[in-house]
């Protein structure tokens, strides 16, 4: 049986943590300077490729620390996504 490093994987998921919070706080911000701008897609590409591009780079620094901690990091950033959509959807009823 594989021993797994659970270091490594609650490194990944720290990593994972702060990274979705700092992606979708930055989705947020960017949203709202769109949605005040008179050309909002001049604020969402740009907004885009640079939360994408440092979304990646810090997962390819996690995984350099090995497969496990890639893992943690993917799975942090897939559960502060879901956490975030169900606290953030408006009930049902209410648009």
């Amino acid at each position: 049986m594989t021993d797994i490093d659970w270091t490594l994987f609650a490194t990944g998921v720290a990593f994972g943590g702060v990274a979705a919070a700092l992606f979708f706080a930055g989705l947020g911000w960017g949203m709202r300077l769109a949605l005040r701008a008179a050309r909002p897609m001049a604020v969402l590409l740009p907004s885009a490729a640079l939360r994408i591009a440092l979304l990646l780079a810090a997962g390819w620094w996690v995984a350099t620390l090995g497969a496990v901690a890639a893992l943690g990091f993917a799975l942090a950033f897939v559960a502060t996504r879901t956490i975030l959509v169900a606290v953030l959807r408006p009930a049902k009823g209410r648009a």
